[in-house]
């Protein structure tokens, strides 16, 4: 049995990108914000929201938490970010 890395959302990244924007925070406070701790940074950050690298399941749960929204919102690529 291979291990295959799971399908990532297409909109994913972009909206990583916009939860932070509108919470009008660097990339660096968003890390701060998600109680990420020392294992990540604001280039961890900018790799979520470039598409280059994929959050693990907890961060993702930290962000949909902090928005005030279900990880639905952010995984189903057929569902906007509610206002």
């Amino acid at each position: 049995m291979g291990i295959r890395k799971r399908p990532t959302p297409r909109k994913l990244a972009k909206k990583l990108a916009r939860i932070r924007n509108r919470l009008g925070v660097s990339q660096g406070e968003m890390v701060k914000l998600l109680e990420l701790g020392k294992r990540y940074d604001r280039v961890s950050i900018s790799g979520y929201e470039r598409g280059e690298r994929e959050p693990p399941l907890p961060v993702l749960l930290k962000y949909a938490r902090l928005a005030g929204f279900s990880t639905d919102y952010l995984i189903d690529d057929k569902l906007d970010l509610p206002d």
